[in-house]
């Protein structure tokens, strides 16, 4: 098995500065470059194989201009009945999505892909989570949109913001549905051979101080 030392270059494909703050956590050296890749859904695609290939294709594209690099990517899918809820198009869009979410529950899917092209190795884990989110006011709603928060978030909405604080109630990974499941991360880094120093359970520290479990609070 190798050690980071083999890889001098780990690469993250995303310039989300939610993925570089969770991957930092776990004290890991690395560079981070967008990947820009067509995110539309194919036809009849179900929200698994589109979190899988999406991440799939951002670290195949950034693995094309860093040879050598070893690649990290994720994407995040929210889906609720059926429905598909990307980034929202402008604020009435957020406002729509963010009012279908209101106090009730969806699936958010974050799939991760690490790629090693130079030892032809590629692993892809997925995160599933529900979250059921609380009854928030109009006025609450329309100050979060204000913000500007909404606009780069697929489903609308941050898990983690401080004075909205969507979610009432997590089954799953809170860095997941933050778009980058910690422990998802850590498994497929050492799976690559690179030498992780931090520690998921250490590292996902968020909502109600859960990460990668399932938590019953009443919502």
């Amino acid at each position: 098995m190798t050690s980071q030392a083999a890889h001098p270059i780990l690469v993250l494909a995303s310039s989300s500065p939610r993925r570089r703050e969770l991957l930092a956590r776990l004290g890991v050296i690395f560079e981070a470059f967008a990947a820009d890749v067509n995110e539309e859904a194919c036809a009849g695609e179900e929200p698994e194989a589109l979190a899988r290939r999406l991440s799939q294709a951002k670290a195949r594209a950034l693995a094309d201009r860093r040879p050598g690099a070893l690649i990290l990517a994720s994407d995040t899918v929210v889906t609720r009945h059926g429905e598909l809820l990307g980034k929202p198009l402008d604020a009435a869009d957020a406002t729509r999505m963010l009012r279908s979410l209101r106090h009730t529950d969806h699936l958010v899917i974050t799939a991760v892909t690490g790629l090693d092209a130079a030892q032809g190795r590629e692993l892809t884990l997925v995160s599933m989570s529900t979250v059921w989110m609380r009854n928030y006011t109009d006025d609450e709603l329309a100050v979060y949109i204000a913000s500007g928060d909404p606009q780069d978030k697929a489903g609308a909405y941050a898990i983690q913001h401080p004075t909205f604080a969507p979610v009432a109630r997590l089954d799953g990974c809170y860095s997941g549905v933050m778009g980058f499941p910690l422990g998802h991360v850590v498994e497929i880094l050492t799976a690559l051979g690179v030498a992780v120093p931090g520690s998921a359970a250490t590292a996902c520290q968020g909502w109600r101080g859960v990460c990668c479990q399932s938590t019953n609070a009443a919502p």
